[in-house]
């Protein structure tokens, strides 16, 4: 009975874990409620143009686009916000208007190439002289590192979603099939996490900066919500693995 309650508790954990990478997979997919409300990494751009105009000491006009219906990448402006997906980015003119990029798997975190394509030629002229020398401005770095760790968190899924299904067959073989998925799939997802984690830390290095004495970027950059679930999926897995090694050892079936 022992290892029939460990591979209980190994499969609410793994199933956990499961749903919670589900809903990171489906962040920014869309503008519904769900995936709405998940992404990576989130950008609000709302102060950018008073920062400009305070730096410059002159009106900034066109920047912006009221209209959440404009194509996105096209030079129409810029929206409030935009939040980063593992398949795409949607943006934002206010809390719930927005719409969404065409789905690519694997799609690469590159905010300064996504942001300047919605600016008139002039303005992202400036940004680009503004943050020569930040890695918000090194898409190349970003969209590897970001297309990287979408694998590692496709693969750690799939290795959980192995884990769960063979976990409960009740095999002794299978029970060490799916610690080893358990455990390769924690891993997985530690990278992916971690790589996710770092890029964004790097880029939030804007908050900060100023663009004349006493005036910030008017660009906040924060870890989107699907870095968090992404790392609490990590933590069930990790449990579950004990659980696993202890049914591969005590369960006779």
């Amino acid at each position: 009975m022992k290892g029939e309650y460990c591979i209980a508790g190994a499969s609410f954990l793994s199933f956990a874990a499961l749903l919670l990478l589900i809903f990171v997979h489906v962040g920014q997919i869309n503008t519904s409620t769900v995936p709405h409300g998940i992404s990576m990494a989130t950008i609000n751009v709302s102060g950018y143009g008073k920062a400009l105009a305070q730096a410059f000491n002159d009106p900034i006009q066109g920047l912006y686009t009221a209209n959440s219906s404009v194509p996105l990448g096209q030079g129409a402006g810029i929206r409030q916000q935009y939040e980063f997906g593992l398949y795409s980015y949607c943006a934002y003119v206010n809390s719930s208007a927005g719409q969404c990029s065409d789905h690519i798997v694997a799609a690469r975190f590159q905010p300064y190439t996504t942001i300047t394509s919605d600016m008139l030629l002039n303005y992202s002229q400036f940004t680009a002289y503004i943050f020569a020398d930040t890695t918000f401005i090194n898409s190349s770095y970003l969209g590897t590192n970001s297309h990287v760790a979408y694998y590692f968190l496709l693969l750690g899924t799939l290795f959980t979603a192995l884990s769960l299904f063979t976990g409960v067959l009740r095999k002794t073989v299978l029970f060490v099939f799916s610690a080893s998925m358990s455990i390769l799939s924690a891993v997985f997802i530690l990278i992916g996490a971690a790589i996710w984690t770092a890029i964004v830390k790097k880029v939030e290095s804007i908050n900060t900066m100023q663009l004349s004495q006493g005036i910030l970027s008017g660009i906040e950059v924060s870890y989107g919500n699907g870095i968090y679930l992404s790392w609490a999926a990590f933590a069930c897995l990790s449990a579950a693995t004990v659980p696993y090694m202890i049914s591969c050892c005590t369960f006779r079936g």
